[in-house]
């Protein structure tokens, strides 16, 4: 055996004679940890599921037939067969009755919406408007005067509303 082989637990040793019978010659060492993992989990699973069909059946130990069928559950849970070739080839005819719709398509490469592209605008300027002066002169002379402080309706209207205006620029690049 290889260096280091003697330090190796019996099970370690099987798992890397099994991996070398299979043509596996480089590997990295936690390969076979990981294999005894998986192996140890899959008996106590076997086990676990044997030892409560044996209590079921009122058995005072696990025997041969708790454990076969044990690992039959296994199989059947964790492994599926593939729908038999027939079953496929009539779900193939099935599918494939229906024409492939038509393309309406023009020469080249067929692309999505331009909302659904990147190359729209991709930002947007807020500019408020601007007051002019004699509107913001009026508004001065209100405060002081006295007025109403709730203007009605109508007063309301002839102030001039403060909304930004939304500017958007083009990305695409400049002629040189």
């Amino acid at each position: 055996m290889a260096e280091g082989d003697e330090d190796l637990p019996r099970d370690a040793k099987i798992v890397k004679s099994l991996l070398k019978s299979m043509g596996v010659e480089d590997y990295e060492p936690r390969v076979i940890h990981q294999f005894l993992e998986l192996w140890y989990r899959y008996v106590v699973d076997v086990l676990t599921d044997a030892q409560v069909y044996s209590e079921h059946a009122g058995k005072p130990a696990i025997d041969c037939d708790d454990v076969k069928l044990a690992i039959q559950s296994k199989v059947n849970s964790s492994f599926s067969q593939p729908p038999p070739r027939e079953v496929l080839l009539e779900l193939a005819r099935n599918r494939n009755k229906a024409p492939l719709p038509k393309s309406i398509a023009g020469p080249g490469i067929p692309l999505p919406p331009e909302q659904d592209t990147l190359i729209k605008p991709n930002y947007q300027l807020a500019i408020p408007n601007k007051q002019s002066s004699q509107a913001v002169e009026e508004m001065d002379e209100d405060e002081e005067g006295g007025v109403d402080p709730t203007p009605s309706q109508e007063q309301k209207t002839d102030m001039p509303q403060h909304t930004p205006q939304r500017v958007a620029f083009s990305l695409a690049k400049r002629p040189k």
